[in-house]
């Protein structure tokens, strides 16, 4: 497991390049599929509005006024900020340049690099402006597309998608919340993709309506884009080790050297009865969620058990002889099902990204995205290890309950969307 940059670039490269401290693994997975995602919603809003499908919206601007004393005081702050944190980051000579989280939470930070930086940004922007400045200021129309707000669109999703994934995870870990409720909510440890995506999608929905963008259209344009995203994001989960990982595959075990091996049931019995400890810390009993399931042999053993060994939530027992932060494996093989994923959301991009051109009734992409993803998650679940609920004698977890919903959803948007377009057809055809 790699919990930062720091250790993937020493392992791989045997470079000790201490400032990859600050790079968090999982955080630089989820930047690229924001990235990746920001392509491809660009590239199909490009695409429709070829077709005539979005139109451009026009706004008022006022060219050739100096920068407000407002915004030389947002850049100066932003350039503070920057410098005070990021460069500190680099600079300081503190344990807490160990752990990215619990620095930038903290008061530590370069003062004097701050100063610096929120001057350069302050200038930078008298200067945009004072280029840019006329006798006397005018009002000007300019014509703004949807693609040109992508970068909007991508801060709100980010913001309110985290702003989800806390509160959705703080609701299946309550009782770990009310204990420490601030530490839980500014943590980028415990994240539930679903609450980011509910929350994200109200802040798009009405960012759409006020930009006059059409919500059906956007919807499939983000479709892949979503896919993608996710998919992506995982890959930060299986290498930083966060806990979204699966049940126990009591069909292998832990080799003296942390490798996956070929196990038994009385060896599972034994390591449970062993770190006993662990085990009713985690699930209140030895009755430990398992199932055995034995790979193919000409495929490596990790893929169906993973120990995730220095794994960044700092999860399982102690790594023999190992110090620092991240000295933790799990001592059962588990599921890596982050790597499943990862695999099969990526092909699932592939297929909505080959469907968008054919799906031609607005929103019946979307909701054939919703229906897949539903369908993924609610199978996946069954080897994943999640608080459940009992509701009139079912147990489902939070995820089987809102991947249930969106199977149904998406199924039911499709349908009504199909029908509603047809009857509109039909209602535009000449009638004798």
């Amino acid at each position: 497991m790699y919990p930062n940059l720091y250790y993937a670039v020493k392992d791989l490269f045997g470079l000790d390049l201490k400032f990859l401290h600050f790079v968090n693994s999982f955080g630089f997975f989820v930047a690229l599929s924001f990235i990746g995602a920001a392509a491809v919603l660009t590239a199909e809003l490009k695409r429709k509005e070829r077709q005539g499908l979005l139109e451009a919206e026009e706004e008022t601007i006022v060219a050739g006024k100096i920068a407000s004393p407002g915004e030389l005081l947002t850049n100066f702050i932003l350039g503070f900020l920057i410098g005070y944190k990021i460069i500190g980051l680099f600079t300081a000579d503190t344990s807490l340049n160990q752990n990215p989280a619990d620095f930038i939470f903290s008061s530590a930070g370069n003062g004097w690099a701050g100063l610096a930086l929120g001057l350069v940004f302050a200038g930078l922007k008298w200067r945009e402006k004072n280029k840019q400045k006329l006798p006397v200021p005018e009002e000007r129309k300019i014509r703004i597309w949807p693609h040109d707000r992508v970068g909007d669109i991508v801060i709100f999703a980010a913001l309110f998608g985290f702003l989800g994934a806390k509160i959705f995870n703080s609701l299946e870990t309550w009782d770990d919340f009310i204990k420490n409720p601030v530490q839980s909510l500014i943590s980028f440890s415990g994240l539930t993709f679903y609450g980011g995506l509910i929350m994200a999608a109200l802040a798009i929905w009405y960012y759409a309506r006020k930009h006059k963008i059409g919500f059906w259209h956007l919807n499939d344009a983000a479709a892949p884009a979503l896919m993608l995203a996710y998919g992506t994001g995982r890959i930060g989960c299986q290498v930083a080790g966060d806990g979204d990982w699966g049940i126990v595959n009591s069909a292998y075990a832990v080799g003296p050297d942390l490798k996956t091996i070929p196990g038994s049931a009385q060896i599972f019995q034994e390591e449970v009865a062993k770190n006993s400890d662990f085990y009713l810390s985690q699930f209140g009993s030895l009755n430990v969620p398992h199932l055995a399931l034995k790979g193919p042999s000409f495929l490596p053993n990790w893929l169906f058990g993973y120990t995730y060994p220095h794994n960044v939530i700092g999860e399982g027992v102690k790594i023999p002889g190992c110090s620092g932060p991240y000295c933790s494996y799990l001592p059962l093989p588990v599921f890596p099902t982050p790597f499943y994923e990862t695999i099969v959301c990526v092909g699932l991009f592939f297929l909505i990204w080959s469907l968008r051109k054919k799906m031609r009734v607005p929103g019946t992409l979307f909701a054939f995205y919703l229906f897949i993803n539903g369908i993924e998650r609610f199978l996946i679940e069954k080897i994943r290890v999640n608080t459940r609920y009992s509701i009139f004698g079912f147990h489902p977890t939070q995820a089987e309950i809102i991947s249930t919903l969106l199977v149904f959803g998406g199924g039911l948007l499709y349908y009504f969307l199909k029908k509603q377009y047809t009857t509109t057809q039909a209602s535009k055809l000449p009638k004798n």
